[in-house]
């Protein structure tokens, strides 16, 4: 299937203002790129384009004075099929987890594994490693917390999320990362696109996504504990410890978010 993505969000700044922006399609996509999303901005500004220190392809430039519109719009091959289910795959002894996994063992600063590994312990020690671990923190992460955009707020960590037993879907993947870690699975954030492909009406309004991938013995694997089933049409914009290291946009100075619209629809 063919996938149109898109965003648009205009920006009022009092004064000319860096940004970073992490926006478009990941190059792990890079083939499946019909139409690629590039960042353009009314008006012009000279976009600098670098790699963070996850690969992640990173935008930034300085937004002048006045109103500022970001936007894209793109087209990405994809296979149509729900996220891949692999109840075989087993847990890897921290003693042979490959070297680049390890930075997602440890606490973040939205997962604070000290706060919670005693009671991740108590709630999944009795789960089979593995697979069926990671799917048992899922299941209960999707049980406990309630979703709303009400909810949602810069500053709330995983431990938050807990306790408060509400969020939007970037806290879904902070307290299960947070649990993941804690049992010795490492665990990293993704945030990207993800429309309602294949789900019954009514839709809400689309917004960009935020799941998170488990380290497993055959390599890294897809969660998601606010859907918790398997979904079509998703694709990665970036991926990094926390939601700390992949803003969407960051913003050095004051400004004022006027208006905020994603896309992401299947073409016939």
């Amino acid at each position: 299937m063919k996938i149109r993505v898109g965003y648009e969000l205009i920006y009022d700044f009092p004064k000319p203002t860096p940004m970073i922006m992490v926006l478009g399609t990941h190059f792990s996509r890079a083939s499946d790129v019909i139409t690629p999303d590039f960042l353009m901005t009314e008006p012009p500004v000279p976009i600098i384009p670098y790699r963070d220190s996850f690969g992640n392809w990173c935008s930034r430039m300085i937004a002048p004075t006045g109103r500022v519109r970001l936007f894209a719009n793109g087209m990405v091959r994809d296979s149509g099929l729900p996220d891949a289910i692999v109840p075989a795959a087993g847990q890897v002894a921290v003693e042979n987890l490959p070297a680049e996994t390890l930075l997602y063992l440890l606490g973040s600063r939205y997962c604070e594994t000290d706060r919670l590994s005693d009671i991740a312990w108590q709630l999944f020690e009795s789960s089979p490693p593995g697979w069926a671990r990671v799917q048992a923190i899922c299941d209960y992460v999707h049980n406990r917390i309630r979703f709303g955009y009400e909810y949602a707020r810069s500053t709330k960590t995983a431990w938050e999320a807990f306790n408060e037993q509400n969020g939007v879907c970037r806290d879904y993947a902070h307290l299960a990362i947070a649990f993941c870690r804690a049992m010795n699975i490492p665990a990293r954030y993704c945030t990207g696109y993800l429309g309602d492909i294949g789900m019954p009406p009514p839709y809400g309004p689309m917004d960009f996504a935020g799941w998170f991938e488990a380290y497993l013995d055959d390599g890294w694997h897809t969660f998601d504990a606010r859907n918790n089933i398997p979904r079509i049409g998703r694709i990665l914009i970036a991926q990094g410890r926390d939601a700390a290291d992949v803003p969407l946009t960051h913003t050095f100075g004051p400004n004022t978010l006027v208006s905020f619209r994603v896309w992401t629809d299947e073409v016939a």
